[in-house]
């Protein structure tokens, strides 16, 4: 497996690059280190200037020097400089050259301390891509090489998709031995309410439903948890929800997502604003499977 990460040399790409040494050494993959340039193609009447080229390309040679310095030594790493029209097509198009089965990114800045808020970049890959993208909460890049992934938390639902979404969580929990723990939000999104009993009844028949489709289909050898979180909103179903620094959270893509292809939905885009750890939006239909 490869792990495509994003790399600047900024706070956001030293997050992509913690996270994505975190996966690749948990996982026995090997990461590809991709700076992107913008394309040499130029409009006609703007003269490229080969001393500025020249100057961008040494630069991204260092930023890339400089990561594999600290990329710890029992991860296998490989740098790379490309052109494309932006950095999010130049991330799908390496993707796609080393067939790789992930991409790691960092958040923007501008949000809250460990948490995750998306960019231009982010945006267009949790819109487009067709493989596993992972985003890395803001301040993480500090914990590169310390701690392997300790959880996978998969958030689970009833409809089509469900079952293709738990096979990666599964695959990911596999193969780094750890435990799995599914998540039944069931929210309102409503302020300034209180709970109804109904909304309580609902989320304990879905966890049921997770739990009983866990029993019939999950491996095991997979150690599995589930638990319900509710609330009014599904920013407070998320904050009631104890977190482990080192987990990963696993989530689907939209219905709205074409076949096999990435589309954020509204849930998960309201839940990275208060996750504090690193999120994965499987794509539709993925084929990330327990067959891989």
């Amino acid at each position: 497996m490869r792990y495509i990460v994003g790399y600047t040399d900024t706070p956001a790409g030293a997050d992509a690059l913690a996270l994505g040494v975190r996966l690749a050494r948990s996982m026995g993959a090997s990461l590809d280190i991709v700076t992107v340039l913008r394309s040499e193609a130029r409009p006609t009447l703007v003269p490229s200037d080969a001393g500025y080229e020249r100057f961008l390309h040494e630069t991204a040679q260092g930023w890339l020097r400089d990561a594999a310095a600290v990329v710890p030594r029992d991860v296998s790493s490989e740098g790379h400089i490309v052109y494309a029209e932006s950095f999010a097509r130049g991330l799908l198009d390496v993707s796609r050259d080393l067939e790789g089965s992930m991409i790691v990114v960092g958040a923007a800045r501008g949000g809250l301390l460990g948490r995750a808020t998306i960019g231009s970049v982010a945006s267009a890959l949790l819109h487009s891509a067709v493989v596993p993208v992972a985003l890395a909460p803001g301040g993480s890049g500090s914990t590169i090489g310390l701690n392997d992934i300790t959880r996978v938390s998969c958030a689970i639902g009833t409809r089509a998709g469900a079952s293709e979404l738990l096979d990666a969580a599964v695959l990911i929990a596999r193969q780094a031995h750890v435990p799995l723990r599914l998540l039944s939000l069931v929210t309102l999104d409503m302020d300034d309410m209180s709970t109804p009993p109904e909304v309580a009844e609902r989320a304990a028949t879905h966890a049921e439903q997770v739990l009983a489709y866990a029993a019939d289909h999950l491996p095991k050898d997979i150690d599995v948890a589930v638990l319900t979180a509710s609330g009014n909103r599904v920013e407070d179903a998320v904050t009631s929800i104890d977190w482990e620094p080192e987990e990963v959270l696993f989530v689907g893509s939209s219905r709205l997502a074409k076949p096999r292809h990435i589309f954020l939905g509204t849930t998960a885009a309201k839940m990275l604003r208060e996750l504090p750890v690193p999120m994965i939006v499987v794509p539709r239909d993925s084929v990330l499977t327990l067959e891989d």
